[in-house]
């Protein structure tokens, strides 16, 4: 663990799990508050997050339609009326780290306005809740975060796997058919997964039914999950106060873990 990497590779990799990782996220965060699915009720609509790149457009677009959001990889293949495209990977990668300035192009802003609106409202909403240092006071918005890091983080390695990150390749590679979950006990809503087999991967949303999964990352409570996932907590006394439950070897812990913390550095 630890094998040095360019800066074009960490640009591939960062833009990559913004773009598939991350912004997927929007689904789950409509999905959990009612409030915002009013806003895109008895509506249609097409919106798209992209970068202009050597081999021409990297995207990720989304069709919304009455309070549903589904995200789909790639550049939308009908009309989109409303677009924030970025000049390159770099300036994509600057501002989901933070640096708002200069901002992307903006199509359809000014066509489609009040869409535009409740778009970026979506957005700033997931940035907000992905950006918490600390656990959200409300029990509400602690379990929405838990949900979206799990689906961030499983996603993530996978993704990372595909991309040939040599850390995560290297594993996946000559791992056998294997299944590492996390969950949270008492609340089965809040649950990700992810397959390995022989250097193929398959992250999901929820929990793994087929079979009890090799490894898993059981947390008490949702506060405890955050402990561990903003880095507020310390592992071991998490694991001996029992907070934290590795269902399996604890050596699959530690290595689930480190790749936890790179994809975290990755979309920081």
């Amino acid at each position: 663990m630890g094998t040095q990497i360019t800066k074009e590779q960490e640009t591939l990799f960062s833009t990559n799990l913004f773009l598939y990782a991350v912004c997927p996220l929007l689904k789950t965060i409509l999905e959990d508050r009612p409030a915002l699915q009013a806003a895109w009720q008895k509506k249609r609509t097409v919106a798209q997050i992209s970068c202009l790149d050597a081999d021409g457009k990297k995207a990720i677009h989304y069709l919304f339609e009455n309070g549903t959001c589904t995200p789909k990889k790639g550049v939308s293949e009908e009309p989109v009326d409303i677009e924030l495209e970025f000049k390159s990977p770099e300036h994509l990668c600057s501002f989901f780290k933070g640096k708002l300035f200069p901002l992307p192009k903006m199509k359809g802003a000014l066509r489609h306005f009040s869409v535009f609106l409740n778009f970026m409202k979506l957005l700033l909403t997931m940035s907000g809740l992905l950006g918490a240092k600390t656990a959200p006071k409300k029990t509400e918005d602690q379990k929405l975060l838990v949900k979206c890091m799990f689906y961030l983080l499983s996603r993530g390695i996978s993704i990372l796997n595909k991309l040939g990150h040599p850390d995560v390749s290297a594993w996946a590679a000559v791992s056998p058919d294997r299944v590492y979950a996390w969950a949270v006990e008492g609340e089965p809503e809040l649950a990700a997964w992810l397959r390995v087999k022989k250097g193929r991967t398959k992250a999901r949303r929820g929990q793994y039914v087929r079979s009890m999964p090799f490894f898993t990352m059981k947390f008490d409570s949702p506060k405890s999950a955050l402990g561990i996932l903003q880095e507020t907590d310390d592992m071991i006394e998490a694991t001996i106060q029992k907070r934290l439950i590795m269902v399996g070897g604890p050596e699959f812990g530690a290595q689930l873990g480190d790749f936890m913390l790179l994809v975290g550095s990755l979309v920081k």
